[in-house]
């Protein structure tokens, strides 16, 4: 099994969903992300995506935006955030890794050489946001062949015509984008997220994931109960907004709330 695969499965043996948790590589600078993802793995997150910064992230809100203009200000280059996957594999062996972001990035030397440094840089998985599942060609082969998984996301506006063309190709987890919005202003009603996880997991054995909108432990433990993992960036990337180099105490507490909270959820409900 994958590190991906490995991470969802032993959640589930726990009785509880994964926590996946984000933040920007190089915010506040390249040289303090190391210590926040460390806080990250020591608070319980089970899966990690590092955002690469990119000055026009659409998909993103006002927390990501700004934690993108940072890293950026800071000279953050695409270099900076292989060699941060590169150190953070070598004192992590065990926990995945999923770089997200967009597509220029990411295909501008060329699909091939990126997925090949990705791979050796020891990331598990990329979420290219911009990319559509129709034009799967631009990125999803390179990762393929390079043994990757690629990680697509669904939204409340994936009917069941296009489903089949998203799940296709796709591996390593599903996101389910559960706003048709910008991450970190807002989240759907509990009721919505639990019909479309049975909708999606009637159509795909691979893990569902829940993000966008997820701030409280009371959020996550309510995705879930239902999913078979919980996103969580925008609130982590404000933390290191707030306290900058220094973040990586408040971020540790912060994840150890949330991944409380899930082992609880689905106890209550049993």
């Amino acid at each position: 099994m994958t590190r991906l695969a490995n991470a969802f499965a032993r959640a589930a043996e726990q009785g509880r969903a994964a926590l996946v948790t984000f933040v920007t590589a190089g915010d506040p600078a390249p040289n303090a992300t190391a210590a926040i993802l460390d806080a990250l793995v020591a608070g319980g997150a089970d899966v990690i995506e590092l955002g690469m910064p990119f000055t026009d992230p659409m998909a993103d809100g006002p927390a990501i935006q700004a934690a993108n203009l940072r890293s950026l200000a800071a000279g953050t280059t695409t270099a900076d955030v292989l060699a941060i996957a590169t150190a953070f594999r070598a004192r992590h062996p065990d926990v995945p890794l999923v770089l997200m972001g967009y597509a220029n990035p990411m295909t501008r030397r060329g699909p091939e050489w990126f997925a090949t440094a990705a791979r050796d840089a020891g990331v598990d998985g990329v979420i290219c946001v911009d990319i559509p599942a129709e034009e799967d060609d631009s990125l999803g082969e390179a990762l393929r062949a390079a043994g990757i998984g690629n990680v697509r996301l669904a939204t409340p506006t994936t009917d069941a015509a296009r489903l089949p063309a998203v799940l296709e190709g796709a591996s390593g987890f599903l996101y389910y984008v559960s706003v048709a919005g910008i991450t970190g202003l807002q989240q759907a009603a509990t009721a919505s997220i639990e019909a479309a996880v049975a909708r999606l997991k009637a159509a795909t054995d691979l893990p569902i994931a829940v993000g966008f909108g997820v701030r409280t432990p009371e959020q996550a433990a309510a995705i879930g109960r239902v999913a078979d993992g919980v996103v969580v960036g925008s609130a982590i990337v404000e933390l290191v907004g707030r306290h900058g180099a220094d973040a990586a105490e408040p971020v540790r507490a912060y994840i150890d709330t949330l991944k409380t909270a899930l082992v609880a959820a689905r106890k209550e409900v049993a």
